[in-house]
């Protein structure tokens, strides 16, 4: 993802700084230079997925609130390089530079032990004892031996460290695609998942997509802190993963809106495991760990739609989203799947 920006003109970047101040004020934002970040991204035009993001917010009248800032920052501004990364090329830098000098030094340790073989050869024509030639031979190669005992440790030193940085790089990959509160994957993995599995979907393979929010979230929050609520989400996420299938991706979408991604699973096998959430989230007892107060019951609503062959992945997100708004304005605690969506409108 490039989120780096062009150059402007004064007057372009002046016009597109005032956008951003005055839409950033009428949502209440605080003027952070990480808010203002995201916004003057979103009136600049250069990040497709940022304005659908921020757009599909203000479609439902959605608040931006210090989390749902965050999470745009995060996920569409944020650099990322991190220190591990600068450290890691450091690293590899040096361990170059270690394995040129090791061959450097193979070289001449061949070209000595060459040389020296010779010169017994040469000996050997002109009549020298053939004891002492042994001896001058085996002493040679005892050298050799020890010059290539001590590089071959250097090298499976080396190679140690190799495999520290390999696992170094592989674990800041994988937390370059998690949701650092959930644990669940974050808008990044999510939107790769969702781009594999759409070529496969248009080969005939079903594709549906679940989304969950928490009811009455933000008055949960507002009673108890956002600590308690961050637990909250953490268990909510918990439950989604171990609900869906091993196939399947789990992933923070935004806020308290958790969704996952199932391929070769039509609209009622998606229903079936969203179901099973839903009843799993509301059996939950949360106790609060400080006092041992038994907290109200927690339950979600939750969107269910199919991928559409030859649709883009923005439609089919939506029509999840109007679900699971179906869902909320329905009642709340309940499933509902695009199929109703149609319904819903006629009545309307």
């Amino acid at each position: 993802m490039d989120t780096s920006f062009d150059d402007p003109d004064y007057d372009y970047a002046a016009s597109i700084a005032g956008r951003a101040m005055r839409s950033m004020a009428e949502q209440r934002i605080p003027a952070t230079p990480a808010n203002f970040a995201v916004w003057f991204q979103y009136f600049a035009g250069s990040h497709d997925d940022l304005r659908n993001a921020i757009d599909l917010l203000i479609d439902h009248n959605r608040p931006f609130d210090l989390r749902t800032n965050r999470d745009l920052f995060e996920t569409y501004v944020a650099p990322q390089v991190s220190a591990i990364v600068v450290d890691t090329s450091e690293r590899l830098h040096t361990l170059m530079g270690t394995a040129k000098d090791f061959l450097a030094t193979a070289i001449a340790d061949n070209h000595s032990q060459m040389q020296a073989i010779n010169e017994v050869a040469d000996q050997g024509k002109a009549g020298v004892d053939p004891k002492a030639l042994v001896a001058q031979l085996m002493n040679e190669l005892g050298h050799a031996a020890t010059r290539a005992t001590r590089l071959e440790a250097g090298f499976a030193e080396k190679t140690r460290e190799l495999d520290v940085i390999r696992a170094s790089l592989s674990k800041s990959e994988e937390r370059a695609r998690t949701d650092t509160l959930t644990g669940l994957a974050n808008r990044r993995a999510l939107d790769e998942f969702l781009r594999k599995a759409q070529t496969t979907a248009d080969w005939g393979e079903p594709l549906s997509v679940l989304m969950l929010d928490i009811d009455h979230f933000k008055t949960f929050n507002d009673s108890f802190g956002h600590g308690v609520g961050d637990q909250v989400l953490r268990l909510m996420a918990k439950v989604l993963r171990e609900k869906v299938r091993e196939q399947d991706l789990s992933a923070r979408y935004g806020g308290e809106e958790l969704i996952a991604v199932l391929p070769d699973a039509d609209l009622a096998a998606c229903a079936g495991i969203a179901e099973r959430i839903r009843h799993a989230i509301a059996e939950c007892r949360i106790t609060r760990r400080s006092t041992g107060e038994v907290l109200p019951h927690i339950s979600v609503s939750i969107g269910v739609a199919q991928y559409r062959t030859g649709e883009g992945i923005t439609d089919l997100i939506e029509r999840c989203d109007r679900a699971l708004y179906l869902a909320k304005n329905g009642g709340r605690n309940r499933v509902v799947t695009e199929s109703e969506l149609d319904g819903a409108g006629a009545a309307g």
